[in-house]
């Protein structure tokens, strides 16, 4: 197990901070520590979240941006690998994400500020299961498949399978997500992102929607289409996605298709964001914005 530092904070909510180079050193912490363990690449949720106490303290922090496998960004083969510690930053400014997967870097070019994105990860965000983190919005239309690596060895899991709810992943407390793998864009596809939010600064989206979409000549052969926040685990509007199968995106089928989106989200008030009536207000414009600037991508 690789040597701890202790905080110099007497006050700090960890006992124990460990540096593992490699994910077998990682899982030997989180298996052995004595205590509670949590896995930490930008910190941006879990620090704050133990600074205002929001989250149990913890014995050990397991630091884990110094692992290689974690922070990949490439394509191999027919996939373009973004590794779960990869810094948002290194996403929303990376040409093969512009190439393949830009409702990807339209999301990550909106979190936060710049020194947000300088540490934030997506990785956190599955870790945290953030419903409606922009990220995972943008990822939930591209369809990743997500790599595991635990006591097991390595697994993949759609990244629908690791939310139960706000808060609650269905990864175990011995797993890490190493990266996310994303097909390549083919001819006739692409994807985009858009969102609301306040203008006071506050970061929490009031909604934000993305789309994958296949164009057939002058229709949309198939799409998938994500929408937050929308219910306690991210979801797929399918209605919505149905209704464009085979047609012209024009507005009166982005009408359509906005009626049928709302019939599956289930927005609910919130004083941070807004409230229900003010996001179904605002759903069909933010539809018709994403599917512009997706179709406007695919030629």
């Amino acid at each position: 197990m690789p040597p701890s530092c202790a905080p110099p904070d007497p006050m700090a909510n960890f006992k124990h901070y460990y540096i593992p180079q490699t994910l077998s050193s990682a899982l030997e912490v989180l298996q052995n520590a004595p205590g509670k363990s949590r896995l930490i690449a930008g910190g941006s949720d879990l620090l704050l979240e133990l600074q205002q106490g929001h989250h149990p303290p913890v014995d050990n922090l397991v630091d884990i941006n110094g692992i290689p496998e974690l922070q990949r960004l490439e394509i191999v083969d027919d996939c373009l690998i973004v590794g779960a510690a990869v810094p948002l930053k290194r996403i929303a400014t990376a040409e093969m994400v512009n190439q393949h997967a830009s409702a990807l870097q339209d999301a990550c070019a909106l979190v936060g500020g710049p020194q947000v994105r300088n540490t934030a990860t997506l990785g956190g965000n599955v870790s945290h299961a953030l419903p409606a983190a922009d990220g995972m919005i943008a990822l939930m239309a591209l369809q990743p498949v997500v790599r595991i690596f635990g006591p097991e060895g390595v697994r993949d899991a759609r990244l629908h399978t690791l939310f139960q709810g706000p808060g609650k992943s269905t990864l175990t407390s011995f797993e890490i997500v190493t990266d996310f793998r994303l097909p390549l864009k083919l001819e006739g596809q692409a994807s985009a992102f858009a969102r609301i939010m306040r203008p006071q600064g506050v970061a929490l989206p009031i909604l934000n929607l993305a789309m994958w979409l296949e164009r057939d000549g002058d229709v949309i052969r198939n799409c998938r289409i994500a929408v937050g926040p929308a219910g306690p685990v991210p979801i797929l509007c399918t209605g919505a996605a149905e209704m464009f199968a085979g047609a012209v995106p024009n507005s009166e089928k982005i009408g359509v298709a906005a009626e049928a989106l709302l019939e599956q989200v289930r927005y609910r008030s919130s004083p941070r964001r807004a409230s229900a009536e003010y996001r179904k207000h605002i759903t069909a414009d933010l539809l018709r914005e994403v599917v512009e600037k997706a179709w406007n991508r695919s030629f």
